[in-house]
């Protein structure tokens, strides 16, 4: 069915926006999260992102063009369908809906003890952003302002975690921080009041109890805009994360970290041109590398500082337990792998594969200067060769049908301290081996340090885990889901085996690949095993 997508409200003061840029045509194949368009505000150009996958099928305000928030931008839908209709009625639906949510509003916000009034002068509610496609509920993990702090527009407020990663949330707003609605530590669905920000000194008693009943005061945002701008927080709120050489933080706008990890630029040696030296588009666009001073690392002090406290000291003979709340990171993966393996028919294909001759290659690829290449990068690249070969491995099932992926976006599980993420090397066939262990260096590196972005833990059509450097021979994992197939890597044995009729000193690898019946059969799963096992015993046929 065909959904109508209008024209966000990307800030508190934006009452038109203009698009600067398309970047999707009619036609075009639209997935949950892609980035439809550029739009500028009053205050920036921001990439809108959809929340909803189909087909393009008509673009309502065209580049250059101004209008209304809430004009019709764009319809999303099935390929082929009718939408004469919509385009027909837009007015009159769009008069209509209003109307009909206004008559619910009234009907839930009868009970309230007090109606619905309007906020006071300059008083703005701030609500549980959605900060990635998945999001439905979000944990505050740190509140940067108190109540009572003066907070500017562009102020980091709180880090908010997601399922995803956590990201810095800043305010679109001025005024005083008035009430703080969801404590650190604490989770609410998306959309939940989450601050109140206004003139200093301003009652606003009664308005959290207002919004908590269903009553939203009539001077915010109708609940239609309120949605509508969720994803432009979204979208302006994973603001840059690494420190630079003062320890303070690096202000830059989605659209400039974009351009800037497409570019392999570094933004803490970006001057920022914007508002409180927030990095904007133009500045990384008009960046020079050789004018840009080096900045001194602080990640060995912020490591140090973050280092673990002691455990309490328990007596013998007592009995002792401690408590961990569930982040949301660790209900995220609770739900994800329950529902992958309740529903998805595992079963595990084992392989033995010799790394003599890897281990070889790999001590005289790494004889180049500035080269270094892992076990773990050479079974990622024989992975990516194979399931080019082996395309129905590379698939992802839904009731219809079976999606084949003729593109290889691998991921590779990284550790955490909260539990597991899975950034994505894109196009992975296409990089050498030494992209592959710089690629992966730099993803686990800002995974560990939580400066992901959701973009890059996602597209995967295959996965990789890795236990071998704990010394792990041989395991089982849970398929990380749309994904067919998960591959779990073992450590590296030295052992007695047979060569030539003549038993002699070893090194084996154990691979196993865990399987989702549903689309993939047993022979095929091991056809891929033994191409994958061809490439890693020959590591020479990956550089043809």
């Amino acid at each position: 069915m065909a959904i109508k997508v209008t024209m966000p409200r990307l800030s508190d003061t934006m009452t038109e926006g203009t698009v600067a840029t398309w970047l999707k045509k009619v036609g075009d194949k639209v997935s949950e999260g892609d980035i439809l368009a550029e739009i500028e505000t009053d205050k920036a150009t921001m990439e809108f992102e959809s929340f909803n996958e189909g087909t393009l099928l008509h673009i309502g305000i065209a580049e250059g063009e101004t209008a209304p928030v809430d004009s019709l931008l764009a319809i999303i839908g099935n390929e082929g369908e009718d939408i004469s209709a919509l385009l027909a009625g837009d007015a009159a639906p769009a008069a209509a809906a209003p109307a009909a949510v206004e008559t619910k509003k009234e009907e839930t916000a009868a009970p309230a003890a007090k109606p619905a009034a309007a906020l006071p002068a300059g008083v703005i509610v701030v609500t549980m952003p959605r900060l990635s496609d998945t999001m439905t509920e979000g944990t505050v993990a740190t509140w940067l302002k108190k109540v009572g702090d003066k907070v500017s527009e562009g102020d980091i407020l709180a880090e908010i975690e997601t399922d995803k990663a956590t990201m810095e949330f800043e305010s679109f707003n001025e005024g005083t921080l008035l009430y703080i609605g969801i404590q650190e530590g604490n989770t609410a669905p998306v959309d939940s009041l989450l601050a109140i920000i206004g003139p200093a000194g301003t009652d606003i008693s009664g308005i959290a109890d207002g919004y908590v009943a269903g009553a939203a005061p009539q001077a915010e945002p109708a609940a239609e805009e309120t949605k509508a701008a969720a994803p432009a927080q979204a979208a302006a709120a994973p603001v840059a994360q690494e420190a630079p050489a003062d320890g303070g933080r690096i202000l830059a706008s989605p659209l400039a970290k974009k351009i800037a990890s497409d570019k392999g630029i570094q933004l803490s040696q970006v001057k920022g041109s914007g508002e409180n030296g927030r990095i904007v588009k133009s500045d990384i666009e008009n960046f020079s590398p050789a004018a840009a001073a080096p900045q001194a690392a602080t990640a060995a002090k912020a490591d140090a500082a973050a280092a673990p406290a002691a455990k309490p000291y328990v007596p013998a003979g007592q009995i002792a337990t401690e408590e961990i709340k569930n982040s949301q990171m660790r209900k995220i993966i609770a739900k994800r792998l329950s529902e992958s393996l309740f529903t998805a028919p595992h079963y595990n294909l084992v392989i033995e594969v010799s790394m003599d001759e890897a281990m070889k290659s790999r001590a005289t690829i790494n004889t180049v200067p500035d080269t270094k290449v892992s076990f773990n990068d050479m079974v990622i690249k024989a992975s990516a060769l194979a399931l080019k070969k082996h395309p129905k491995i590379n698939s992802q099932w839904s009731a219809d049908a079976i999606t084949i992926n003729y593109h290889v976006n691998i991921g590779v599980a990284v550790a955490v301290e909260d539990g597991l993420v899975v950034p994505v090397l894109p196009f992975t066939d296409g990089m050498s081996l030494s992209q592959i262990g710089a690629s992966v260096r730099d993803l686990a590196g800002r995974a560990k340090s939580k400066k992901l972005l959701p973009s890059e833990m996602e597209g995967s059509t295959f996965t990789i885990s890795n236990l071998g450097m704990f010394g792990i021979t041989e395991f089982n994992s849970i398929i990380n889901q749309p994904n067919s197939a998960i591959l779990s890597v073992g450590a590296i044995v030295e052992k007695p085996v047979v060569k030539n009729g003549q038993i002699v000193v070893g090194n084996t690898m154990m691979l196993s690949l865990a399987c989702d019946h549903r689309t993939i059969d047993g022979a095929t799963g091991a056809q891929f095993l033994q191409t994958l096992k061809q490439y890693i015993e020959n590591p020479v046929t990956m550089l043809a």
